[in-house]
């Protein structure tokens, strides 16, 4: 290098810098640093520094990214080595020097674009190559758009590799494990990878656009599930697994975007909507960015903008599948993460809602947000991004039709189906179930939901007011008005789970409030359908008919027989109880309903009392079968990252009727501090039962 000045090493400090910037679970052996905060290096020279005094005047570091690195993009930039750096732009300062070495601080700008960076040298008119590292968002930086002041909230949504997904039904919220495993060998990588190919598949080669989070988080979500940009998951609709992974079977995030590098980026097969948000997860958390899986119960998908949706059933309960689109899905799951909206207000700062699962829209991306949660519950749905779409999804009404024989539509009554319940995520620093509703609605029948309401019909009226060429999405809605007769009111009602093996209890009450005598007919039914509202088959009606007296109450007490379930429950395990009366003197229709989770039998995690890391242990793993028949074909695989090696899948067979069958699991932690086992239990009889159990590793 210029005139005898040589490079002897450098020194990236990997093990210091990284512990210091929060990445060191990610590699210690490669340096990963976070923008806004600096990093130190030491540059040993070959000969002593006084005899190349005169080009050491004049050094300055060179920092570029991207394929094309330009100072007018912000992906190349050239700054002094000084005595004093600047806190605020890239910048170096000497901390430390010997005759021989430099120790140097470098600074990052809390805007800079994440990625691969190279850093070089430059002294006169040489450049020397001093190393490579990799930059990400920083929510410990107070500049950086992700901040996040709460050190609990940091750990949880940033480097907690391990989540729970709620899924079941409103009333009965069921958990389930996840490992996000972010920080797993080679998943910054292919976090990176994935960037790359959404950007060039929608053209964007702009990689200086990576300074921003809502930038990052839109092109990650349109690589989770978007046909255009061939994603990395195929959604699975509701027919048979075929070549592919069935969603309930992932235990991880790990090896879907694993399978997809190796695949040559070709979308694995398959996944719904907790597989989606739990990948975005992954990736965002991986990359910097605070996030969090949400679940919404009751939850309108594919309105099309509308705050009205209807549901079709036949005289006997039946739900059709009629609108193929539009329907309401029983939980839903998408994400939610934290950033500051420089391009908005900054009320709108904070959580923002995304969802990668695919809507129907009229025009743009399939995916929807990023939209400030704030945003969405007061009602301001111009906001971007496709506020409107979580709007809708979360206060459309159901209303419920009927149809007839001669396939002529009739409303039911009593049928008012409400939207947007209950919404949870995982709780901070615990595995409680948090209820993050009123982040997203006010209370139902306050005043302040109203003005929401009258609010948002207001935008409605004036964007359906503006021109077909308007920029704004349309948001429509058609309020459907009945005058309702009070003749007659059903009331249905069930356990909101039961155990696999168990009858169904149904409690009817048929209440006659109109001042004559009413002639019924009354059908109860049960069918099995998917989390998305999508039917799968009717599994046992019965009809009743009866006369109540002016102001009399029928009630009725009916079992559905385990054996009328067993064959067919579904992947959700999710059974819809539905209750049709008709008034046969005026046919006015009356419609009740209620979902029920079946949970399956007890599959307990034990594991010894004390475990050290490194020293070998064994997880006792319980299945007791509460069946009157055996459970066939039973295969259980377990997990655990940091406790065993990839996943181990063992075959049980048949576990009798009443019975306890016991599996020991030998294992040897390699990583202390809190550690998760999860098993997956898959039989004849059940798709998806998974346990889980967390155990503190003593370090060696």
């Amino acid at each position: 290098m210029g005139q005898g000045l040589s490079i002897k090493k450098c020194d990236f400090k990997i093990n210091v810098n990284n512990s210091n910037h929060h990445t060191e679970e990610i590699s210690t052996e490669r340096l990963i640093v976070r923008r806004g905060q600096p990093f130190t290096i030491t540059v040993s020279f070959s000969a002593p520094i006084h005899n190349y005094l005169q080009q050491l005047k004049r050094t300055s570091l060179i920092v570029q990214t991207g394929l094309h690195p330009s100072k007018a993009d912000g992906t190349q930039t050239e700054f002094p080595i000084s005595s004093l750096g600047d806190q605020k732009q890239w910048s170096a300062a000497v901390e430390e020097q010997d005759p021989c070495f430099w120790t140097i601080s470098v600074n990052t700008p809390a805007n800079a674009p994440i990625g691969y960076y190279t850093l070089l040298l430059h002294a006169s008119k040489a450049h020397c190559l001093l190393g490579n590292f990799t930059l990400l968002f920083n929510p410990w930086c107070q500049d950086d758009e992700v901040f996040l002041a709460n050190e609990a909230q940091r750990q949880e949504y940033i480097l907690n590799q391990e989540g729970i997904i709620y899924w079941g039904t409103e009333n009965a919220v069921l958990a389930q494990p996840w490992d996000f495993s972010q920080f797993e060998k080679d998943i910054v990588d292919i976090c990176f990878l994935l960037l790359d190919v959404g950007e060039r598949r929608q053209q964007n080669k702009d990689h200086g656009q990576r300074k921003s989070p809502v930038h990052v988080c839109r092109t990650v979500a349109a690589m989770l599930n978007c046909d255009e940009l061939r994603g990395i998951l195929t959604e699975y609709g509701t027919g048979q697994y075929s070549n592919g992974t069935p969603p309930s079977k992932w235990l991880g995030s790990s090896p879907i975007l694993q399978q997809w590098v190796a695949s040559q980026c070709q979308p694995v097969r398959y996944g719904q909507c907790w597989v989606f948000a739990a990948v975005m997860c992954s990736v965002l958390r991986c990359l910097g960015i605070p996030t969090r899986v949400v679940t919404g119960f009751t939850w309108a998908h594919n309105t099309n903008n509308n705050l009205s949706v209807d549901e079709y059933y036949d005289e006997d309960g039946t739900l059709l599948t009629q609108d193929k689109s539009a329907r309401v899905w029983t939980f839903h799951v998408w994400n939610e993460c934290w950033m500051a909206r420089t391009d908005l207000l900054p009320e709108y700062s904070g959580w923002q809602a995304l969802d990668a699962t695919c809507q129907e829209k009229s025009k743009g991306p399939s995916f929807c947000g990023p939209a400030p949660v704030k945003a969405i519950k007061e009602g301001d749905t111009d906001i971007n991004y496709d506020v409107c779409y979580f709007f809708a999804a979360i206060n459309a009404k159901c209303q419920v039709w009927i149809q007839k024989a001669d396939d002529t539509l009739k409303p039911a009554f009593g049928s008012t189906k409400y939207t947007g319940n209950n919404i949870s995520t995982k709780s901070v620093g615990s595995e409680r179930c948090e209820d993050i509703t009123h982040h997203y609605k006010y209370p139902e029948g306050s005043l302040q939901e109203k003005d929401v309401l009258d609010k948002a019909y207001r935008k409605i009226r004036k964007l359906e007011t503006t021109s077909s060429s308007s920029s704004e999405t349309q948001f429509t809605f058609i309020p459907t008005a009945f005058e309702e007769p009070v003749n007659l009111f059903i009331h249905l009602q069930s356990k909101s789970s039961l155990t696999l093996g168990q009858d169904v209890p149904l409690s009817i009450e048929v209440f006659n409030h109109s001042g004559g005598e009413k002639a019924t007919h009354l059908v109860v039914g049960v069918q099995s359908l998917h989390y998305n509202g999508v039917p799968i088959t009717q599994l046992w009606k019965e009809e009743f008919h009866f006369t109540l007296k002016s102001n009399e109450v029928n009630s009725l007490q009916v079992f559905v027989p385990y054996s009328r379930y067993r064959t067919d429950p579904g992947e959700n395990h999710l059974l819809r109880l539905t209750a049709v009366l008709r008034d046969e003197d005026s046919f006015y229709i009356y419609f009740a309903q209620e979902e029920i989770s079946i949970c399956g039998p007890p599959l307990t995690i034990e594991f010894p009392e004390n475990m050290v890391q490194y020293q070998p242990s064994t997880a006792k793993i319980s299945l007791l079968n509460p069946l009157t028949e055996p459970l066939e074909k039973c295969v259980i695989v377990v997990a655990g990252r940091g406790l065993i090696y990839r996943q181990r899948k063992y075959r049980l067979g048949s576990v009798q009727p009443d019975s306890t069958q016991e599996l020991q699991i030998p294992f040897t932690p390699i990583r202390a501090g809190p550690r998760r086992l999860t098993a997956r239990l898959t039989c004849l009889q059940l798709h998806n039962l998974k346990s889980y159990k967390t155990i503190d590793v003593a370090a060696a």
